[in-house]
């Protein structure tokens, strides 16, 4: 099968009508006899979830569960940034000019990624990661580092897959899916959590109640079904930890860097 065909085929199936209805399902009471077949197919470690399979209501229920206390370990370094979420790093690296360079062959723009915020510029010579969870993945998102959340937007889009098919086969999936954007103010300046949604994610939601400030680690939103998040740091404020690269394992909790307090000198 050809890669035009391919894509028309992804164009076709990726309408917000399907990841409705597939949300309504996973959502009632009918798909909790899913729930064993679901944790077994992806081998999803189940001691680590907060209750015993049998207490979950609805595979939604199951698939965007809490952890037991205890089963991830957050950074306590100084100026730890950590990884918000379980997921596989798709991509990382410098922001040049306002570009992250290839994520999956493709270039994506800042501006289009951000809807065109006024806060763009701020990141144009920042840091990024892209974070794929797939379906075996825990779903909550986590606050990066200790911060107050200073704007939030949603942005309309659709809902391509985001695994490494679908970016490597459609066109700029980051910056045409649906999208919710954190931005927080810690220490050292700004960042910003980018929570892109994707094919069968009926909505990515923020904890309930949101507070406006936030320690590192805690709940800040949950996807339903597997998808991306993309976090950005503004220019001059982090260090990463060296050795990281696309195809890496990364948790909650587990250190990617360090937060700069001053501008680096070159």
């Amino acid at each position: 099968m050809n890669r035009w065909l391919l894509r028309a085929m992804t164009e076709l199936s990726s309408r917000k009508f399907i990841s409705r209805l597939t949300g309504n399902f996973a959502k009632s009471p009918m798909s909790r006899r899913l729930i064993p077949r679901f944790a077994a197919l992806y081998r999803i470690p189940v001691e680590e979830a907060e209750k015993p399979l049998a207490e979950y209501a609805t595979l939604n229920e199951f698939f965007t569960r809490r952890l037991a206390p205890g089963s991830r370990n957050i950074d306590a370094s100084p100026d730890a940034l950590v990884s918000p979420v379980d997921a596989r790093i798709a991509a990382c690296g410098p922001i040049e000019n306002g570009l992250l360079l290839q994520v999956k062959g493709q270039d994506y723009s800042l501006e289009e990624l951000l809807n065109r915020s006024p806060r763009t510029g701020q990141y144009r010579s920042g840091y990024y990661w892209v974070l794929y969870l797939s379906p075996t993945d825990y779903h909550r998102i986590h606050a990066p580092c200790a911060g107050e959340i200073v704007e939030t937007e949603h942005i309309p889009g659709r809902v391509y897959p985001v695994n490494e098919r679908g970016l490597t086969l459609m066109r700029r999936v980051l910056s045409r899916n649906e999208r919710l954007i954190t931005y927080m103010r810690h220490g050292s300046g700004e960042l910003a959590v980018v929570k892109v949604g994707a094919l069968n994610v009926s909505s990515i939601k923020y904890a309930d109640p949101l507070p406006r400030s936030l320690e590192r680690g805690q709940e800040l939103a949950y996807f339903e079904f597997g998808s991306t998040v993309v976090l950005l740091t503004e220019d001059d404020t982090f260090l990463p930890l060296p050795g990281f690269q696309a195809g890496d394992q990364v948790r909650v909790g587990q250190l990617l860097g360090t937060l700069i307090a001053e501008p680096t000198k070159n």
